[in-house]
């Protein structure tokens, strides 16, 4: 991974390399017609999407591979893997632009390690092992069956980013936005395109994605958000959400006072450092880190405060170099929250100085709400 990035970082490189794979399209003698539309495109809007304790998303990613799902010529798969990220990239080829020939000719122009599949969405199909974040974006209304596509996801990927397009109004005008429907779409009748078929109101939309099992983080929409209809091109309103899955017991999500993560897989924290856990509520929390040794002797016995969702935890003094575990029963009060935040300070922490200019607290293997 290439540091820890926030949002903005991300969508600040999404020019540069949509010039660069531009150019090796141009240069690359495949005989293809490519994918006509920008693919990484969406990658802007995350930055309206992903705000507060949201805008890091890599981090949510945990480390595990990340799903491309219905990836065109593989745009968005390669520029996350230019982040860092081990990257898997679905799509079919009877249903893909060029029938995948463009994302395999890119890979091979780049030397790139994306793992690449032919999946019929369409079908009943299967997923093995786990994602981190499943990136969805601009397919579903091009499926015949979304209700099974995204509850096999939710099985599978921890999150997921989607988006998709909306209607707050029937053909006829009818206003469907709070009625938790779809409509489905003649072949043709949006953008003369026969693979469009269902379009979701809001209300079917959040419908949809809570009988599949996924919670919403954040959710926006952009474009015609005052008269959007399922089928004209001035009536086009898109939905952007960030999901998480209800299947998989979550990890920790990172919040601030953390540093990038170091090559054995730990991170130092700041003297303050927080951490949020979304999902079934669980009351035991589990903090495993180590004291190093030049650290206790420069600043002596540290001591660790909590809070957890505004409910003050035990506070712990730890005099010994070494390793040490935090344990610390979450009360009801703190666990009725989703997510549940949990709040961590140090008594001191080592200043920045000239050969290190962070602030350094401790150094944490692991943190978990069993």
């Amino acid at each position: 991974m290439v540091g820890r990035l926030d949002i903005d970082e991300i969508t600040a490189r999404v020019p540069g390399y949509t010039d660069y794979l531009a150019q090796l399209k141009a240069r690359t003698d495949s005989g293809l017609a490519w994918y006509p539309y920008d693919s990484l495109g969406s990658i802007f809007e995350l930055s309206k999407l992903l705000t507060s304790e949201w805008r890091f998303p890599l981090d949510l990613i945990a480390g595990e591979p990340v799903l491309d799902v219905a990836c065109a010529d593989g745009d968005v798969a390669f520029f996350l893997e230019s982040l860092g990220c081990r990257v898997e990239a679905l799509d079919w080829p009877s249903t893909n632009f060029n029938r995948m020939g463009g994302i395999r000719a890119l890979r091979q122009a780049l030397g790139s390690s994306v793992k690449i599949r032919e999946m019929d969405l369409d079908s009943q199909f299967t997923l093995q092992g786990r994602y981190g974040m499943a990136f969805f974006l601009g397919a579903l209304y091009h499926l015949k069956n979304p209700f099974y596509v995204l509850e096999t996801l939710a099985r599978h990927a921890r999150y997921c980013v989607l988006s998709t397009r909306i209607a707050r109004h029937a053909p006829d005008g009818m206003n469907i936005r709070d009625l938790p429907v779809a409509y489905l779409l003649d072949g043709g009748e949006a953008n003369r395109d026969t693979t469009n078929f269902w379009v979701f109101s809001e209300a079917g939309l959040r419908r949809l994605l809570a009988r599949t099992r996924w919670g919403i983080c954040r959710f926006l929409t952009l474009g015609n958000t005052d008269r959007s209809d399922p089928a004209s091109g001035e009536g086009d309103e898109r939905a952007f959400c960030l999901l998480r899955s209800r299947f998989i017991r979550q990890q920790p999500h990172l919040l601030e006072g953390w540093h990038s993560t170091e090559p054995g897989g730990w991170r130092w924290t700041e003297r303050r450092f927080a951490v949020a856990f979304h999902g079934e509520p669980r009351s035991q929390l589990r903090l495993h880190f180590v004291l190093p040794e030049p650290l206790l002797a420069q600043l002596g016995p540290m001591t660790l405060a909590a809070q957890a969702a505004g409910q003050v935890l035990p506070a712990r003094t730890y005099a010994d170099a070494g390793e040490h575990l935090y344990l610390a029963t979450l009360p009801p009060a703190a666990l009725a929250s989703d997510p549940v935040r949990v709040e961590f300070q140090l008594d001191k922490a080592l200043a920045p100085n000239a050969a290190d200019r962070r602030e350094l607290g401790i150094v944490v293997a692991s943190i978990e709400l069993d």
